[in-house]
């Protein structure tokens, strides 16, 4: 085979120029001015902080590309990598100053990628924090057609004295509050793929509801005092996650009453999967869950409901 350019060789370096463009023309105070330059980021705003701390993160979203691929919707996937991300540094008391996407895809759809970066927009919308920048790769020899992988990167800044969790102060008898999921999110698609029919647009565009973005009202309950650990839901589920933020030396019981998206019964009813696989695969309706003493519980649900947060008890420790 003859090659003497790069466009022959599958790489359109014009169309990537048009690509950086049209992210720099988004009108939105969550998208930097810098975007197209070789680095980006955001001015930090060090009054109040003594020991202030930075945390980073960084996600994908799975393989809930491959059911956006199937419906031909694209425009939820930006969100939930903005998602993975934030809510990582959230439940850690950090709220969020910049995120950076990574692209890598065959030949750059730009359709598709127009409807990817808008999401990735909202997200930082939602999460008030800067698209400070990011990288496009069109690699045709590594992605078939449109395929396309994305990784999402935050930076975070949090006091340190305020920096989640005080497992020291955690202890039987404290009380598990959640957050509810919007259904699946972005973990256990590997599974529910298997189990939930390409032909079933109904219950595919069920695993494409979008990750809620949680930062807006985590500030709101960390802002108590009163929140003494945190856990961002995902792969693991609830137990996996949860321990993660809590002494070993604790077992955790979770009463199960609260409302259960209907994608869960589905895939449990569909794929006649275990109960004990389905906890430990899928957050089932808890997107993030909290820890607080006893004697606190009120006053965290009152400032929800004064929020419009909506919350419940969903266990305790002992």
């Amino acid at each position: 085979m003859d090659i003497k350019s790069y466009s022959e060789a599958g790489v359109d370096i014009e169309k990537g120029d048009r690509f950086a463009s049209y992210i720099s023309s988004i009108k939105s105070s969550a998208v930097s001015k810098a975007i197209g330059g070789f680095a980006g980021g955001v001015e930090l705003d060090m009054s109040g902080f003594k020991h202030p701390v930075l945390l980073s993160a960084t996600d994908g979203v799975g393989t809930k590309l491959i059911v956006a691929q199937k419906l031909k919707k694209f425009d939820t996937l930006g969100i939930d990598l903005t998602a993975m991300c934030v809510n990582d540094l959230a439940v850690c008391g950090a709220w969020p100053l910049s995120f950076l996407d990574y692209i890598g895809c065959g030949s750059l759809n730009e359709e598709i990628m127009h409807e990817v970066i808008k999401g990735i927009v909202d997200g930082c919308e939602q999460a008030e924090c800067i698209l400070a920048g990011g990288e496009t790769a069109e690699m045709p020899d590594m992605y078939t057609g449109d395929d396309f992988d994305l990784a999402g990167f935050c930076v975070g800044l949090v006091e340190k004295s305020m920096m989640l969790p005080f497992t020291d102060k955690i202890g039987s008898g404290d009380i598990i509050l959640g957050l509810p999921s919007s259904g699946i999110h972005s973990n256990g698609l590997s599974l529910a793929r298997k189990i939930i029919p390409d032909t079933d647009k109904s219950l595919m565009n069920m695993l494409l509801e979008p990750t809620i973005i949680y930062v807006k009202a985590l500030k709101q309950l960390i802002s108590t005092g009163k929140i003494l650990s945190a856990a961002h839901i995902t792969g693991g589920g609830l137990e996996g996650n949860l321990s993660r933020v809590i002494p070993a030396n604790l077992k955790m019981n979770f009463n199960y009453s609260w409302n259960l998206p209907e994608i869960f019964e589905v895939i449990q009813k569909k794929g006649n999967i275990a109960e004990a696989e389905m906890r430990k695969v899928f957050n089932m309706g808890i997107g993030i869950a909290m820890v607080v003493k006893k004697d606190d519980v009120d006053t965290v649900l009152a400032k929800a409901a004064e929020s419009g947060i909506e919350i419940f008890e969903a266990g305790r420790l002992d």
